[in-house]
Order: structure tokens, then C-alpha cells, then sequence
């Protein structure tokens, strides 16, 4: 494992309830783009990456795939075979599968590709357990962060809190954008093409602060709880005002999100 990787491990670990509560939420958006550009249908085996929560393979499962999954974090794949009691959950550190080579029609990743500190190994560890013309699909966040994927770190910047040499930057702060993430992908599949995927998130800024930044969901989180009280508090601040733009006028508001999703063929 790289540093990264390590750090990811510690940084995900009891994550899966408040991850399922929240940021999930956000990400099941773009579920259905995902499985239509890897072509899932009735009998496809389909392989499912960091299924966290469970919802892209239980999704498969609806479409009437054969399922499998995996995740590094036991809890999360404990919440994965609940949510999606028909697919085969297991324990796996990426970029190692406990799958034969060629098993697999269909290779997913619902913003999982980002959270892997040797992407190009990775992607020849997907590629290996793809069956000649099987189809990948992996989304990520489009970077730099914006929108809905930035506004705490953005109240952090304007609060000044500092960005600590210990937490280690996502490789994808490199490969977020559109022609990075293409060329890598193209460089291990055929075929590869890269889209924007853009929606409008809305939710109640209170829940999505308990759920997300002071539960040490993502990096943004792990940086703002080492800071003091004061200064939390002071974020919170901005975080609201910042977010007062976005008001939908029910107490909720309603944030862009912007991310890419890269297929290819095998």
C-alpha cells in the first residue's frame, strides 16, 4: 500500500452509517449513468468497486445482473450485503481482486477510482478480471473541487485554517479533469471516452454538516477536527453564509455537484 492508501484505510474505518446517511446521498445520482455506460442488463456479471453502502450493486441486482462487490472496510461491505442481499459482498483491498482472470462482463466504481493511491495498477487489476469486451465505468469528482464538493473546504480557506502535510493529497487532484482522467483510461482500455456529469444536490445545510464534516467523513472533515473549537465554529459560520446563496426557501438548499464519468471497453 501506498501512503494514501493507508491513510484512506484509517479514514474510512466505522464510516458506513454516516457515510450511508449522508454522502451516499449524493452520489446515487449518478448510479444510472454508471451502469448504462458498462452496459448492465439481465445476465450481465457485473463487478461492483468500494460498494460502501451497497446502492450500485443493489441496483444491479435490480436490473438483473449476476453481482459481485467489494470493499476495504469490513463495515462497509457488512452494510453492502444488507442493502443488496442478493450479490456476493467481500472484503478487498485495491488493486488486488480475489476473482479469476476474465470473470467479469461489467467492472463499475461509483467515485471509488479516487480513492486508490496507484490508479494505473489498479486499472490493470480491472482490466484483468474483465472478459475481452467487457466494459468499464468509474465516475470521480471532477477537480478542482466545486460546488456541493467544496463548500467546507472553501469556509476552511476563508477562515484560514491550514492544510496539514500529514493528510496526504487523492492522486485524483491530478486525474480530475477531463482529458487526465481520459488519457489514463485509455492508456490500460480501448474505447475510452470521458463525460461531464452535472445535477443540482439539495439538502438542509445543518444535516449535511453532522453528517459529513463533523462526522470525519473525507479529508475536508479530518482537517477540520483538529482545529479548536473557535475555529469550527467560525467555519460553521461561513459554511451558512456561504450556502445562503443556494437557498431553495424551505430550509433547504439545492448546490451543484460536478463530476466525470470515464468507460471503456476491455
Amino acid at each position: 500500500m501506498t501512503d494514501f492508501d493507508a491513510y484512506e484505510r484509517d479514514l474510512w474505518a466505522g464510516r458506513a452509517g454516516v457515510y450511508a446517511r449522508g454522502f451516499a446521498r449524493l452520489t446515487v445520482h449518478t448510479i444510472a449513468p454508471l451502469l448504462d455506460a458498462a452496459r448492465v442488463g439481465p445476465g450481465s456479471r457485473v463487478l461492483d468497486l468500494g460498494t460502501g453502502p451497497g446502492f450500485v450493486a443493489a441496483e444491479a441486482v435490480r436490473r438483473g445482473a449476476k453481482v459481485s462487490a467489494v470493499d476495504a472496510d469490513p463495515l462497509m461491505a457488512d452494510t453492502a450485503a444488507r442493502n443488496a442481499p442478493d450479490a456476493d459482498v467481500r472484503v478487498a483491498i485495491l488493486p488486488a481482486l480475489p476473482y479469476e482472470d476474465e470473470t467479469f462482463d461489467a467492472v463499475v466504481g461509483n467515485f471509488v477510482i479516487n480513492h486508490v493511491g496507484d490508479p494505473e495498477a489498479t486499472l490493470a487489476e480491472l482490466r484483468r478480471v474483465l472478459r475481452p469486451g467487457g466494459r468499464l465505468a468509474l465516475t470521480c469528482w471532477t477537480m478542482p473541487g466545486s460546488g456541493v464538493l467544496a463548500v467546507v473546504r472553501d469556509a476552511m480557506e476563508e477562515v484560514g485554517v491550514a492544510w496539514p502535510d500529514d493528510v496526504p493529497p487523492s492522486p485524483f487532484m491530478t486525474y480530475g479533469r477531463p482529458d487526465a482522467f481520459a488519457a489514463l483510461v485509455d492508456g490500460v482500455f480501448r474505447e475510452a471516452r470521458v463525460e461531464h456529469l452535472d445535477w443540482d444536490f439539495t439538502f438542509e445545510p445543518d444535516e449535511w454538516w453532522e453528517n459529513g464534516a463533523m462526522a470525519r467523513v473525507g479529508s475536508n472533515a479530518v482537517v477540520l477536527l483538529r482545529q479548536d473549537p473557535p475555529t469550527i465554529a467560525r467555519v460553521k459560520e461561513v459554511y451558512d453564509r456561504r450556502l445562503t446563496t443556494y437557498a431553495t426557501g424551505d430550509g433547504r438548499v439545492s448546490v451543484p455537484a460536478h463530476a466525470l464519468l470515464a468507460h471503456g471497453t476491455r
